[in-house]
């Protein structure tokens, strides 16, 4: 038995979450792309109207330290997004063995206090690669799910472009957003709809100088069709699970290797000269 089936298995007969079956897909392909608006005007319009559903997204770490914040800006646009178009449905998170021990196991506390519901969250380690992907397939083709999430470290040969084309098939059939996690890896070429480049960046102190809330900066380095090279840094506010721009700015340049968390806030495009 391979181990997606030995997954699936246990998800279906201990958690009742899993419910398999035309009845509970949840996006008919031929009712035509639906995306997820974040609210933030110049990240929507760079992305048509905001972040497809039912389709591969990838966000590769900054740097190896920024795994977890790659990891907590998942899980916040996973709030944000209500799971995907499936709203309370769950969200199958598989992990490598390697992510396991690069980045530690995931609390549940540390996912409520970024908004997500840990009960609606089910993890799993997969050590062997291929049949990560296979699980990843199984999750996407079930149509049961809200989103899939597979967090890998370092790199993937067994996620080539076939194995890509792959997920994005069966994400784009059922409707189910596929996230792909990389830390310690450059990118390749894939089939994803979208990819970034994910790293933390300072929040605002609040009174007392407790911490603030939590600030990412997101690199839009590809797309489908639209453009691509801005840079955004993005507060996330838990409570009401939106999405806003860490300080009003006006568009800046900064070097083109170098990362927006290093930079100003607000929408960047990246080489474009100083006024």
């Amino acid at each position: 038995m391979r181990v997606g089936d030995s997954l699936f298995s246990a998800l279906k007969g201990k958690t009742g979450l899993l419910r398999v079956g035309p009845q509970h897909a949840f996006c008919n392909p031929q009712r035509g792309l639906r995306r997820w608006a974040s609210g933030v005007g110049s990240l929507d319009t760079a992305l048509a109207g905001g972040l497809a559903y039912g389709r591969v997204h990838e966000f590769y770490a900054a740097q190896g330290e920024d795994a977890p914040a790659t990891a907590g800006f998942a899980l916040a646009l996973l709030a944000a997004m209500g799971g995907g178009e499936g709203g309370a449905r769950a969200t199958l998170w598989l992990r490598s063995r390697r992510a396991v021990q690069q980045a530690g196991v995931v609390q549940a506390n540390g996912c409520a206090e970024l908004g997500g519901r840990s009960d609606a969250c089910l993890f799993a380690m997969i050590a062997d690669t291929k049949e990560l992907l296979k699980a990843a397939v199984d999750g996407l083709r079930s149509g049961a799910l809200g989103a899939v999430v597979v967090e890998t470290q370092g790199s993937l040969p067994d996620l080539d472009l076939t194995a890509s084309r792959r997920l994005a098939l069966a994400a784009e059939k059922s409707g189910t957003t596929l996230f792909l996690l990389c830390s310690g890896a450059e990118p390749v070429p894939s089939a994803a709809e979208t990819r970034w480049r994910v790293a933390a960046a300072p929040s605002r102190a609040l009174s007392a100088n407790a911490p603030g809330a939590p600030v990412f900066a997101i690199e839009l380095l590809r797309q489908r069709s639209g453009p691509c090279g801005l840079g955004w840094q993005l507060e996330w506010d838990r409570d009401r699970r939106i999405f806003t721009e860490a300080a009003a700015g006006a568009l800046v340049s900064i070097p083109a290797r170098r990362s927006p968390a290093a930079a100003g806030t607000g929408p960047v495009r990246l080489g474009q000269r100083a006024a």
